[in-house]
């Protein structure tokens, strides 16, 4: 018999694999689609030697294949002596990665961000990175982004804190221990009726009620701005992550009420010639509120700290208090009443911010009356919040960094040794990136920044 053909014992081969196996179709390749990579911002700041900077998010996909096949990593810099693709980090193997970058210099870098899917297909994105300078006493700061104006924080528990910031009418919530955007934000311009920020500058906590107070005074071309004479509250409820804020009542006389007062009374402090038009705030005969606290044991009379005037207004002057009586009726549009002005020896300073804690202990931010921040010293006083007893100086704070310290969290028992306070500093007028830019006037949230710093006392 003669043999088959090759190409007949070949097919009958392949029958009987296609028996066996059940194949009975065509086979066909398998086939990817472009792999997808979204950022959860475009934009990320950090900063030189920081600890826990911000990060942003990265969202990967792939038609045909599975997240977890997809690598992310950073394939170009516009500057590396920024930030090269070496210091960017892509941790996660899912289908969303968390992207963190370490800052090496001051200044902007473009991070393109490549993902890489099955079938050698690729896609980009870029991310626009900026860094600020080191800073003393990195490792104990924290930066909140979305603004760089921070004037007051409140305590609302759980590290967390919430924040105002004197070139918008927002309240902002954070995490006090982590360098991010905020929680949740309220803006509270239709609630306030205000055309223009209300300049917050002060604020102070009252069981679930925080009062709030603008800095009253002309703005910085010594013009008078209505919505600048404004007190407020808000009314908290829950706490921590869960905080909640609804506006309560406001009142804008306060300003009116202290000239009146300051007249009938001698013109001592100057209050009338301190908001005339064109005063500027921020001189030593200005007039310019940055402090609020309530007395001790008081939840109706309010300390009203100025950062202007100084008395008497020179070198050496000392740091002004009006208590306001009836601050409980003042934010619901009432006439002020007002108690034995209180002058206090902060060394030629006056009050940034003032704080009290359950246990009667105040701190108090003091600074200078001028606008120049960056350069003139700042310090940390304790007081008993008696009017003659002298506040203690219990640290200088530093003053090399950019920003201006504008803000106490909550005062810790000060009685218990390495007891430490939390202060945020207020960096608008701060040319955060080198490139002469003021951090109010840049235009992406996520680089704007303000920073808050742990430091101990004793």
């Amino acid at each position: 018999m003669r043999p088959l053909p090759l190409r007949v014992v070949w097919s009958a081969a392949a029958a009987a694999l296609v028996s066996a196996t059940g194949l009975t179709g065509s086979a066909h390749a398998v086939t990817y689609g472009t792999p997808t990579i979204k950022l959860s911002a475009s934009y990320l700041s950090g900063a030189v030697g920081s600890t826990g900077d911000p990060v942003v998010t990265v969202t990967v996909a792939q038609s045909g294949a599975d997240a977890s096949a997809l690598t992310v990593a950073a394939s170009r810099t516009s500057t590396a002596g920024v930030a090269g693709t070496g210091d960017v980090r892509v941790t996660g193997t899912g289908g969303t990665r968390t992207v963190a970058v370490t800052a090496h210099a001051r200044g902007y870098a473009d991070l393109t961000l490549k993902v890489t899917g099955l079938g050698g297909k690729t896609a980009t994105t870029t991310l626009h990175y900026a860094a600020s300078p080191a800073v003393q006493h990195s490792a104990d700061a924290r930066y909140l982004t979305g603004a760089s104006d921070a004037s007051a924080g409140v305590d609302v528990g759980g590290g967390y804190v919430v924040v105002a910031n004197d070139e918008d009418n927002t309240l902002r919530l954070y995490d006090g221990a982590a360098s991010g955007a905020p929680v949740r934000t309220w803006d509270l311009d239709n609630a306030l009726g205000a055309d223009k920020e209300v300049d917050i500058e002060g604020a102070a906590r009252v069981g679930n009620t925080v009062y709030w107070t603008g800095s009253l005074g002309n703005n910085k071309d010594g013009e008078y701005k209505a919505d600048r004479n404004t007190v407020f509250t808000t009314t908290v409820s829950g706490s921590g992550a869960g905080t909640q804020l609804a506006f309560g009542s406001a009142g804008h006389r306060l300003r009116d009420d202290l000239v009146a007062w300051d007249e009938a009374n001698g013109n001592r402090y100057g209050f009338a010639a301190g908001t005339a038009t064109g005063q500027v705030p921020k001189q030593i005969d200005g007039f310019n509120v940055e402090g609020l606290e309530f007395a001790p044991g008081s939840t109706t009379t309010a300390y009203v700290g100025f950062r202007a005037p100084l008395v008497p207004p020179q070198t050496g002057g000392k740091a002004l208090i009006v208590p306001v009586t009836d601050m409980d009726q003042v934010v619901r549009g009432a006439k002020a009443t007002f108690g034995t002005p209180i002058e206090l020896d902060l060394g030629g300073l006056a009050i940034r911010d003032l704080r009290r804690n359950d246990q009667g202990q105040y701190l108090i931010v003091a600074g200078s009356w001028a606008a120049d921040d960056n350069s003139d010293p700042y310090a940390l006083y304790s007081w008993d919040g008696v009017a003659g007893n002298r506040p203690v100086k219990l640290l200088d704070l530093p003053t090399a960094d950019a920003g201006g310290w504008e803000s106490v969290v909550s005062v810790p028992d000060l009685s218990v040794a390495g007891a430490r306070v939390q202060l945020i500093t207020d960096d608008g007028a701060a040319d955060l990136y080198g490139d002469g830019v003021e951090a109010k006037d840049l235009t992406h949230p996520e680089w704007q920044k303000s920073r808050t710093t742990w430091f101990a006392l004793g």
